[in-house]
């Protein structure tokens, strides 16, 4: 089964969601559990497992076309092919241009060549890095270049390097609804969606769900921080109908543990109890998957 924690706002508690499921349903059943922290600009899962051991790590690469001029007949094939505008072809000063940091690696120029001027060498992309918890279940995390905007393309590396596994897969998605979050939640099970009860949280609530309800996909909400706020987030779900599978009070001594990355140390006890009771009901819909 694999599962998608998304949120359409960052700070809503993603991560903390994904953490704390992943460590409740791998320490509470004999099921494998895989977390996979698709946030690959600032990847932090990691930093709830200080005792993970690392297994393997992996360089990240994407395919940049290089133009021969001295083959390149100047036919502008290629450009207007690429969906990107990343080739900038003038025939009259026999210039031809490829744009890395706008290619998405599709192979559409190599393919629209006739000439064989176009070749293709790798260019890194980022860095992937599998880790062992201590109770032998799997960590694996993508981290993005600095400057580089290939977020979809390292998602998809990574969702693949994790792909020939048996177990429960975690995804913790990165945040809003755009082009990364759609590939992490493509070929996801059920997703878990997180927000606030603020005007913010609702607002990008509504704009998530619309999202996932395009895209087919079975979800439903976690409140966190509830308690603070006001109750129109409630009332979106109940005329949405859409299901809640808990609420995550707002409780100060738990924001200082997961600011300090003790996240998962000592757990109050009403906290593993809400988080237990959602995980049980996300398991349930396994059979469903």
């Amino acid at each position: 089964m694999k599962i998608a924690v998304a949120s359409g706002k960052g700070g809503t508690g993603k991560t903390t969601v994904s953490v704390n499921l992943f460590h409740l349903i791998s320490h509470q059943t004999n099921k494998y559990v895989h977390l996979v922290d698709c946030d690959v600009e600032e990847p932090n899962d990691a930093l709830f497992f200080s005792n993970a051991t690392q297994v393997k790590r992996e360089d990240a690469f994407q395919l940049i076309p290089e133009i021969d001029a001295n083959k390149c007949i100047f036919c502008k094939k290629c450009s207007d092919w690429c969906e990107f505008n990343a080739i900038t072809i003038v025939p009259n000063l026999h210039f031809a241009e490829i744009n890395e940091s706008l290619c998405h690696s599709c192979g559409a120029c190599s393919l629209a060549c006739n000439g064989g001027a176009i070749t293709e060498k790798e260019k890194s992309l980022g860095i992937i890095t599998h880790y062992q918890t201590e109770n032998n279940q799997m960590l694996t995390e993508g981290r993005l270049n600095v400057g580089s905007a290939m977020q979809t393309t390292l998602i998809k590396k990574l969702k693949n390097s994790v792909r020939n596994t048996s177990a429960i897969t975690i995804f913790d998605a990165p945040p809003g609804t755009s082009c990364p979050v759609v590939e992490t939640v493509a070929d996801a099970d059920y997703v878990v969606l997180v927000t606030e009860p603020t005007p913010f949280g609702l607002y990008d609530l509504k704009i998530t769900v619309d999202l996932l309800n395009e895209l087919n996909k079975p979800f439903g909400v976690i409140v966190n921080k509830a308690g603070l706020g006001d109750d129109h987030v409630y009332q979106f779900l109940q005329e949405k109908q859409i299901e809640l599978l808990g609420e995550i009070p707002f409780e100060k001594k738990y924001a200082k543990r997961y600011s300090a990355g003790n996240l998962l140390k000592n757990i109050p006890e009403n906290m593993a109890e809400i988080f237990w009771e959602i995980s049980e009901k996300i398991i349930q819909k396994e059979a469903v998957a």
